[in-house]
């Protein structure tokens, strides 16, 4: 009789840590800073359909490294939570606090309890307030673990390099500007050979606390881009360039391409997988989770 295989639960935790960081760490990396006027996300990402940047509600942004089509199952998954939560209550009550907490709880379940492998995601949502104050800014490993994004935050790929990079250039309160090149800098020197990022290989949103709409959430085109950065582009400077999103909350992936994707809820795969089930199960048959 064959003595069973033994592995320490700790070792176990270790292994699934250890397999979901490198999966993480092989991408590009997304900044989240704050800056004077609200929130802008900043990410390495040549594609203009599959995004690392979406909106979530009037005030909410998602921003997220790993695995796509992990990731993107939590954005859906998150734009459920907020319609729901805006439906049943009020559009004021769907908190950037609320999201993050059904996240960490969703991805610490699968972490600790699921059967197959952890999701190798990286997720942050940021949530622009009336005032510089109150703005906020979370993040979330793929174990469930929280914290407070202050000033600004790295996730994925070579995020130890460009955070070094970004806090030797970081300024509170600065302009948009200002944040956008030092961000560009900084990811374009994620590995031993410093790069130049054009517009076209980056992917930019903000959350605009001065915007007049209810909804905060914009795309920067890469005309603007190359406007804010100070690079002669081709067509830089022709058009305002900056695309609003989608036509309703859920459509935050209305691409650079001018071009409007399905609404969420026509986009989500036959099969919703485990991080859906997780979310719905947290959020209870009235889609009301606790705030904690």
């Amino acid at each position: 009789m064959t003595t069973p295989f033994y592995v320490s639960p700790e070792q176990i935790m270790k292994d699934r840590a250890e397999y979901a960081r490198k999966g993480i760490s092989r991408g590009r990396s997304v900044a989240v800073i704050f800056y004077d006027k609200g929130i802008v996300f900043v990410g390495e990402n040549p594609s203009r359909a599959l995004h690392k940047i979406s909106e979530i509600y009037d005030r909410l942004a998602f921003a997220a490294a790993g695995r796509y089509n992990e990731y993107e199952q939590l954005r859906i998954a998150g734009v459920r939570h907020a319609d729901m939560r805006g439906y049943v209550y009020d559009r004021r009550d769907v908190t950037g606090r609320a999201l993050a907490n059904t996240y960490a709880q969703a991805l610490g379940t699968m972490f600790s309890e699921g059967a197959g492998k952890p999701y190798e995601v990286e997720l942050a949502v940021a949530e622009v307030g009336e005032a510089a104050a109150d703005d906020q800014g979370y993040r979330i490993t793929f174990d469930g673990q929280v914290t407070d994004i202050r000033g600004f935050q790295v996730l994925g790929g070579a995020a130890d390099a460009v955070t070094q990079v970004l806090e030797s250039s970081y300024e509170e309160n600065a302009a948009l500007e200002t944040v956008l090149n030092a961000a560009v800098d900084a990811l374009g020197r994620d590995g031993t050979e410093p790069r130049t990022l054009a517009p076209n290989q980056l992917e930019v949103a903000v959350l605009e606390r001065t915007r007049t709409q209810a909804r905060k959430f914009r795309r920067i085109s890469e005309n603007a881009l190359a406007r804010l950065l100070g690079v002669a582009g081709d067509s830089a400077g022709e058009g305002e360039g900056d695309s609003e999103d989608g036509a309703k909350n859920g459509g935050g992936d209305a691409g650079q391409t001018g071009t409007t994707n399905p609404p969420a809820a026509k986009s989500v795969p036959a099969d919703d997988g485990d991080v859906l089930g997780a979310v719905d199960d947290i959020l209870g048959e009235d889609g009301t989770p606790e705030e904690s």
